[in-house]
């Protein structure tokens, strides 16, 4: 691992923090200046990691896949037409708050106060070391956006017990994270039935 960012290895590890639960995690290169256009083909499954590593879709081979191409997705962005409407559906978070907001989608639960849940002490350390590797792969500069509601300018997902949320998905609930720089855009996602 190059100091200070990850290599395959690390990346693989580091998506156990979403091992048994129905999340998706997929990078493309950026080959937009509307990076909504390379947000939709990863939603499609139409681009693959430029470095060859380890991706997550939950769907892949699933009957609903089979049925609907576009399971999980209500709809994705394909054409620059399309992008106004979804920038109107997330809002930018800074770099500080993205930790956090990695080890929600990884906790599996749509709106607790993860301080509050039982272990929390105990499980907190190593979602947080898995969060921190997936968060080095992108660079200072990357912009990170969620449909997530959130009220203060740094916002501290582990102590937000009530947020709104923007739906993507055809499940009950879903939040995510989209990280967007020059070279890389990447969507990562989780699906809860509540």
């Amino acid at each position: 691992m190059e100091q200070g960012r990850p290599d395959a290895a690390a990346w693989a590890e580091a998506l156990k923090l979403y091992e048994w639960l129905c999340t998706f995690v997929a990078v493309s290169p950026r080959e937009h200046d509307d990076w909504w256009v390379d947000v939709g083909a990863i939603m499609r499954m139409e681009t693959r990691d430029p470095r060859g590593w380890d991706s997550i879709d939950p769907y892949e081979g699933e009957e609903e896949r089979l049925e609907d191409p576009l399971f999980p997705w209500l709809q994705t962005p394909s054409s620059p037409d399309d992008t106004e409407r979804y920038r109107l559906l997330v809002d930018e978070i800074p770099r500080s708050s993205v930790r956090s907001l990695l080890v929600l989608l990884g906790a599996g639960s749509s709106r607790s106060d993860l301080s509050r849940l039982l272990s929390w002490e105990k499980v907190r350390p190593e979602r947080e070391r898995r969060a921190e590797v997936i968060l080095s792969r992108f660079p200072d500069g990357t912009r990170f956006y969620t449909n997530l509601a959130w009220k203060p300018d740094h916002p501290d997902f582990y102590k937000q017990p009530s947020r709104g949320h923007t739906p993507f998905s055809q499940y009950d609930w879903d939040a995510g994270l989209i990280a967007v720089n020059d070279e890389e855009v990447a969507v990562l996602w989780n699906f809860l039935s509540t």
